[in-house]
C-alpha cells in the first residue's frame, strides 16, 4: 500500500535560504504570510558565512543602477530605489553589529559573516518563518496552487519564489535548479557565464609572467565598454586581484583586455630626462612606478630596439595600453556570482513576479542582474528579496 505523503500548506514557498531568499522570507513574514523557507544544505546562508574573506561585505555606500551588469541595465532600478543600503545598515544596528567600511564604500563586518546570518534568522524567526533545512527538492508542478514534492512531504502554496542562486561555488552546493524551473515554466533565460572571476593567460604569457605569482600593483583595466582602476594581482596560472575580477563580468571569450599599468603616470619621463638612454635607466624609471620585479619583466618582454623620442613614445604608450588576450577563466569553481540568468524581460521589475506564470518569483543572482565586486551583490539579494516579499 502507498504511503501518502504529508501535505504542508502555506502562502508562499521559497526556495533557497540564501540572502534573497532569507530577506524575501522576512518581508512576507512581516506582513503576517505563512511563509516556509526550503533549502537543500544543511545549513542557510553558507554562502554569506564565506564571503568577504569570512567577514561579509554586506553592502556598499555607493551603491545605483551603474553598478550593475544585465542586458537590460534598467530593470534594477526600481527594486534599488526601494531598498537602499541604508535600510540594511539599519537592520545591522538594530541587532547591534559592529561594522566598518574598508575602501571604495565597501561594509563588512568587524567580526564575521555569522553575525549577518544571525541577524536574518533571527529576523525570520521573529516573522515566524519556518526554514526547512535538508530539503531536497525532488519535484514542482502547478494546479490549483504551486505543488513542491521532497522527501519530507508536498509543499502547497499559491506563491512560490525561486531564490536558488547561481552556477557559482558548486562546492557550497550551487545547482541549475533555478534556470530548470524558469524553463518548466516556460522562460528565457539569458546565457550564463561566471564573472567576478580569476582569468587565465595564454601558454606564452603564462611563461613570461606566471612565476611573478604574488605580484600585484594598482592598474587600470578596461573592455570596449568598461574600465575599473584597482589592484591587479599575477597568479600562477593568470590574473586576478579587484581590477581583473571587475572587468571579467564584461570580458567575452576570443577578445583581449586592456592594462594600463601606470595610470595617470608618464612611464618614460625619467628615461628622457637620465644621463644616458639605455636599459638600465628604463628599469629604474619603470621600477620608481611598479613592483620592482614585475618592472624588469615587462621591460625584457617590451625592450625597445632603440632609444629615440619614438621608441620611447611607443614604449609609454605599450605601458598604458599592454593588450592580453586571456585564454579562459577559472570557472565557476572560482566565480563569485552567475552572470545571465532568468531574462529580466520575464518579470516584473517592482515585484520581481513573472509575467507570464503569476505567483511565480524569482531574486538574487539566478536573475540576469550582476553587481560589481565590493558588495553590491549582496545589496542586490536585499533589494530584490524585499521587492518580491512585499509583493507576497
Amino acid at each position: 500500500m502507498a504511503i501518502e505523503k504529508k501535505i504542508h500548506e502555506f502562502d508562499a514557498l521559497i526556495l533557497g535560504a540564501g540572502a534573497a531568499g532569507l530577506m524575501c522570507a522576512i518581508e512576507a513574514g512581516k506582513r503576517g504570510r505563512r511563509v516556509a523557507v526550503l533549502e537543500r544544505a544543511n545549513r542557510a546562508g553558507k554562502k554569506i558565512l564565506i564571503s568577504g574573506g569570512g567577514r561579509c561585505n554586506f553592502t556598499n555606500l555607493h551603491c545605483g543602477p551603474e553598478n550593475f551588469y544585465a542586458s537590460n541595465p534598467h530593470f534594477a532600478k526600481s527594486a534599488l530605489a526601494r531598498y537602499q543600503p541604508s535600510n540594511f545598515i539599519a537592520l545591522v544596528e538594530k541587532h547591534g553589529i559592529p561594522y566598518h567600511e574598508k575602501t571604495l564604500g565597501q561594509l563588512f563586518c568587524d567580526r564575521s559573516a555569522e553575525d549577518i546570518l544571525k541577524i536574518l534568522e533571527a529576523e525570520c524567526a521573529d516573522a515566524g518563518v519556518l526554514i526547512i533545512l535538508n530539503a531536497a527538492i525532488r519535484e514542482i508542478r502547478r494546479a490549483d496552487a504551486f505543488i513542491v514534492g521532497t522527501d519530507g512531504g508536498e509543499f502547497h502554496a499559491p506563491a512560490l519564489v525561486v531564490a536558488t542562486g547561481g552556477l557559482s561555488i558548486p562546492k557550497l552546493g550551487a545547482t541549475p535548479l533555478g534556470y530548470e524551473i524558469a524553463r518548466q515554466f516556460g522562460l528565457t533565460i539569458c546565457d550564463t557565464r561566471p564573472a567576478l572571476v580569476p582569468l587565465l593567460l595564454g601558454t606564452k604569457d603564462r611563461t613570461q609572467y606566471c612565476d611573478l605569482a604574488g605580484v600585484s600593483a594598482e592598474v587600470q583595466v578596461s573592455t570596449d565598454h568598461q574600465s575599473f582602476r584597482e589592484k591587479m594581482l599575477i597568479t600562477h596560472r593568470g590574473l586576478s586581484g579587484p581590477a581583473i575580477l571587475q572587468i571579467s563580468t564584461y570580458w567575452r571569450e576570443h577578445s583581449s583586455i586592456k592594462i594600463d599599468l601606470a595610470p595617470g603616470r608618464d612611464v618614460t619621463l625619467a628615461i628622457r630626462g637620465a644621463k644616458e638612454r639605455n636599459l638600465t635607466a628604463a628599469r629604474a624609471a619603470l621600477q620608481s612606478i611598479l613592483p620592482k620585479r614585475l618592472a624588469a619583466r615587462w621591460l625584457d618582454v617590451h625592450a625597445p630596439k632603440s632609444w629615440t623620442n619614438h621608441a620611447l613614445e611607443t614604449l609609454d604608450r605599450q605601458a598604458h595600453e599592454w593588450r592580453i588576450e586571456p585564454a579562459g577563466t577559472e570557472g565557476y569553481e572560482k566565480a563569485e556570482v552567475t552572470a545571465g540568468g532568468v531574462d529580466t524581460e520575464e518579470l516584473s521589475s517592482k515585484t520581481m513576479e513573472s509575467r507570464r506564470v503569476p505567483g511565480l518569483f524569482f531574486i538574487g543572482e539566478v536573475v540576469d542582474v550582476t553587481g560589481h565586486l565590493g558588495g553590491f551583490n549582496f545589496q542586490w539579494a536585499w533589494a530584490s528579496g524585499a521587492a518580491a516579499g512585499r509583493a507576497l
